[in-house]
């Protein structure tokens, strides 16, 4: 049913939670499973030229160990994994992503953001993705939920 699973990340606490609901999902169907980290290129294009480019370096490096994370857990329990980091918006890069990869399943989690953060923030990616997304996705309220 699922061949390739993507599990965004953001490196946060909620990931352990996401993984323990998506890494089954990807064993039951013997799925590959995709990890994915996007720098929010809206958070970089703020910051000044020199501090932009430190800002997206330390990102992108925060990224690569938090793509690292997911990959290694998902090898350690026998399945196959890839990774990516890229740029853009969160919500519209992951769906871009999945496109492209011919994903099957999104499992995403969420730290269950009160209405009052959701309107300070820039959103919820998990809320966008799941409005936005052609295929199943599945939601994780992690830890630090209400």
């Amino acid at each position: 049913m699922y061949d390739d699973v993507l599990i965004p990340t953001d490196g946060s606490d909620t990931v352990p939670e996401t993984l323990a609901h998506g890494l089954p999902i990807a064993a039951d169907n013997d799925a590959t499973v995709h990890a994915l980290y996007v720098v929010d290129s809206r958070i970089t294009a703020a910051a000044t030229d020199e501090a932009g480019s430190d800002l997206e370096r330390s990102l992108e490096a925060e990224g690569r160990e938090a793509v690292a994370a997911v990959t290694d857990r998902a090898e350690a329990e026998g399945l196959d994994a890839v990774s990516e980091v890229r740029e853009g918006t969160p919500s519209k890069a992951i769906l871009d992503y999945a496109d492209e990869a011919g994903i099957d399943l999104i499992v995403i989690g969420t730290r269950g953001k009160s209405p009052r953060e959701k309107v300070t923030s820039l959103g919820s990616v998990s809320e966008r993705v799941v409005d936005n997304a052609s295929i199943p996705v599945f939601v994780v309220r992690g830890a630090g939920a209400d």
